[in-house]
């Protein structure tokens, strides 16, 4: 296999597109997770993100890198403006209204409606869940911070609601999102069903990891 190495000029120097299709790959699969929103009158809003990650579990806590705000960002000032937003895994038969909410509808519309997914209002969140998902969560904003670097927002939620099936979590507090049919995303536009190589049991210095589970593949 051929091995290019790209240094910080090279990858300056490619066209726009590339450059974010080629930066966005480098990191290796992502979470694809719908963020759903609403102003204080109910207008829904929903937008496909790969910026979720983990920040800690005591509080639940989850970040969410929102892109710049120098042009209307409805998913940003709804958050602002409620304080509350949901994510909600994408399953492979989702993937296609998914990926269509990336598109850029005018303010004030829907992408529910547009892309054909379903809100699903619970009592104690003032955002829309989506229906079709297996797991959601609801969360509440506690901090949001702009980076210098490039403008970007990291907001900080709290879980404050969990929507997991039953039969998705393990004895030990695992839950299996290959089961619930969560799919990963890659790049902008590639998605991914995955195959679980294993669960490993807890790292010690004074002893190598084992295989928790009968699911090991060849490695």
């Amino acid at each position: 296999m051929a091995l290019s190495v790209y240094e910080r000029d090279d990858i300056l120097a490619m066209e726009k597109r590339y450059r974010a299709a080629f930066v966005n790959s480098l990191s290796g699969f992502k979470s694809a997770n719908l963020l759903g929103t609403s102003d204080s009158n109910r207008q829904t809003n929903l937008c496909i993100v790969s910026s979720a990650f983990h920040l800690g579990a005591n509080p639940a806590l989850m970040g969410v890198i929102i892109r710049p705000d120098t042009v209307p960002r409805d998913t940003l000032e709804n958050i602002r403006e409620t304080g509350i937003y949901t994510l909600n895994h994408v399953q492979k038969e989702m993937v296609v209204a998914a990926h269509q909410t990336s598109a850029r509808y005018p303010h004030g519309v829907s992408e529910f409606e547009q892309v054909g997914l379903t809100p699903l209002w619970r009592e104690r969140i003032n955002a829309p869940y989506v229906q079709e998902a297996a797991i959601r969560l609801g969360l509440i904003l506690r901090e949001e911070h702009t980076m210098a670097i490039n403008g970007t927002h990291l907001l900080v939620g709290e879980i404050i609601e969990a929507h997991v099936p039953d039969s998705c979590i393990s004895h030990d507090g695992f839950v299996d999102i290959e089961q619930a049919g969560t799919v990963a995303l890659s790049g902008l536009d590639s998605y991914h069903c995955t195959d679980r190589v294993g669960r490993l049991s807890y790292a010690k210095p004074d002893s190598m990891p084992e295989w928790l589970d009968q699911r090991v593949r060849d490695i």
